[in-house]
């Protein structure tokens, strides 16, 4: 392994030269294809630590999907349903455990994961290998490859895609450091441990917090510990559904996040699931088309006729009649939040999204009527007392 590693570029283009270092010792990471850049290294190393935590609390086999130093998406290894592997573009192929938490945590929010930068927290075998072939993405950090794996992806993107081997017993500095506008910024590691432990002030009426949704409240939180803040993320099923990251207010996190959600649910109603595309669409304009079907744009492809260039047939409107009948069928949904929510309004837009569990610090000083919401929905709620701020 090398002292330092030049970059492709730092942020921009124009910030040249750009490079990674060890002050001292040698750099975790090797770059097995590509150049990455500035930010790809900030997505690798920060989802890296999210994978890896993931798996620790679990012992499942995790997977991330980051954009611009958020995740996207967040999945340990669960089996994918009949359903997941439809909406995901699987295959009927059963895939290996790592893979199936990639797929996961790809699908979560296929929009934002265009263009993605994945975490492993196994090694990557072929499984997880074809799937990355086949989406649109940057690159993957993993603890090791396969040989037929990295055979596969030294063929992505012309032999440019970014393939980098992480030393997975690597334990970096208690004190970390970066400059802003020349000016050093120094504080210890964020180094809490996220696990059931943390749920068990339970504050509400309703005390009934099964493992299932203990699991997805901690997978919530540790995604949350690298998403920048402020952040919400929805999970259910062993992933993250929906993110809210980098906003102001935080009740715009709650709703960008549940819209995200939402739209997670939305794509595995029959209506969507069924629509008539082209065998020769691409599975990138698929997602931009169930954007726009599930969207209320869909009433302006039918007017002015775009439709005949992704259907072979008129598919019928998605109605906001149906889409709310099929979003009140979303239940069991654990939402966490990386700071006290202030009002219960951020719970009253949760429950439009068939959130049943919460997790946050606590601490505002209207806690009474977040308990009051949550308590109004049998919501079951914990208050951690830990605030997960990432910047």
């Amino acid at each position: 392994m090398a002292k330092e590693i030049q970059l492709k570029y730092g942020c921009n283009p124009n910030q040249k030269p750009s490079r990674i270092f060890m002050e001292e010792g040698e750099l975790p990471v090797t770059v097995l294809n590509g150049r990455p850049g500035y930010i790809n290294f900030m997505d690798a190393l920060n989802s890296w630590q999210l994978g890896k935590e993931l798996k620790a609390a679990t012992g499942l086999p995790s997977a991330a999907s980051f954009k611009h130093v958020s995740p996207a998406g967040a999945a340990v290894g669960v089996e994918l349903t009949e359903t997941e592997r439809r909406i995901y573009f699987t295959g009927d192929k059963p895939l290996s455990p790592i893979a199936s938490a990639y797929a996961r945590a790809r699908g979560a929010d296929r929009m934002s994961s265009y263009g993605d930068f994945a975490a492993l927290s196994d090694i990557c075998d072929e499984d997880t290998a074809m799937l990355l072939k086949k989406e649109v993405s940057d690159g993957v950090i993993a603890p090791g490859y396969t040989e037929g794996a990295l055979e596969i992806l030294k063929t992505k993107k012309n032999g440019n895609y970014n393939v980098i081997q992480i030393d997975p017993e690597y334990v970096p500095a208690e004190i970390e450091r970066k400059q802003v506008f020349g000016i050093t910024f120094e504080q210890g590691r964020n180094n809490i441990v996220l696990d059931e432990s943390v749920l068990t002030n339970i504050v509400t009426k309703n005390h009934d917090l099964p493992d299932s949704a203990k699991r997805d409240l901690v997978i919530a939180l540790i995604t949350l510990k690298y998403t920048q803040s402020n952040s919400v993320a929805y999970a259910k099923n062993g992933q993250v559904i929906g993110v809210g990251a980098g906003q102001q207010s935080r009740v715009h996190c709650t709703r960008l996040a549940g819209d995200k959600a939402d739209h997670w649910w939305l794509r595995q109603a029959p209506q969507v699931l069924n629509l008539p595309f082209k065998e020769t669409i691409r599975r990138a304009d698929r997602d931009n088309c169930i954007d726009v079907y599930i969207g209320n744009e869909y009433m302006d492809v039918l007017r002015d006729g775009t439709w005949e260039n992704f259907f072979t047939e008129k598919p019928a409107v998605f109605t906001e009649a149906e889409k709310r009948a099929w979003l009140d069928q979303n239940t069991g949904v654990s939402l966490a939040s990386d700071a006290f929510f202030p009002f219960g309004d951020n719970i009253e837009r949760a429950y439009k999204s068939g959130v049943s569990f919460v997790v946050e610090p606590g601490g505002s000083i209207r806690d009474d009527n977040v308990i009051e919401t949550c308590d109004r929905y049998n919501m079951v709620m914990a208050f951690n007392g830990i605030r997960l701020f990432h910047h």
